[in-house]
């Protein structure tokens, strides 16, 4: 009886998680919401930022908005304090910059087509230019600065 317990139990668990994932499925994926940082995939990022298959050796953005891009893994610490700080400038920047993050350990095409061998690294792509990376948790008034003088956003 014990056993049978523990495999409805079991079962109900395995049922809840799976739909639970299936709700979860897609969001905060390919949307450009305003003032949260959306996570991109290879093919989010292909329309909303740069289409490299498209245009492999030239950078043309796509996006109407400067962004920052947090490459990023679950299990990194710094990065983890990173996140916050991301949290913080979507809200504070929204309708000027936009912030996307991407899992380095789902998103291998991403992080090897930057040459993102050390985390968190955060791109600051600009409207106009050339993006450029910074490697390493700095404090937010480093990430403001990077706003300010690479995004060119007050």
């Amino acid at each position: 009886m014990k056993k049978l317990t523990f495999v409805l139990l079991f079962l109900v668990a395995l049922t809840f998680n799976a739909c639970s994932n299936n709700d979860n499925k897609g969001k905060n994926n390919t949307s450009n919401t305003e003032g949260q940082v959306n996570k991109l995939t290879a093919e989010s990022f292909q329309k909303l930022v740069w289409d490299y298959k498209t245009n492999p050796k030239e950078w043309v953005f796509n996006g109407d908005q400067p962004c920052i891009i947090d490459f990023y893994a679950d299990w990194c610490r710094p990065c983890k304090m990173v996140a916050p700080i991301m949290d913080e400038l979507s809200k504070e920047y929204q309708g000027k910059v936009r912030i996307y993050k991407v899992n380095t350990d789902e998103q291998r095409e991403l992080a090897g087509l930057f040459n993102v061998n050390s985390i968190p690294a955060v791109l600051f792509v600009p409207k106009n230019g050339k993006p450029q990376m910074s490697v390493g948790a700095m404090q937010k008034p480093a990430y403001v600065e990077m706003i300010t003088n690479v995004l060119m956003v007050k």
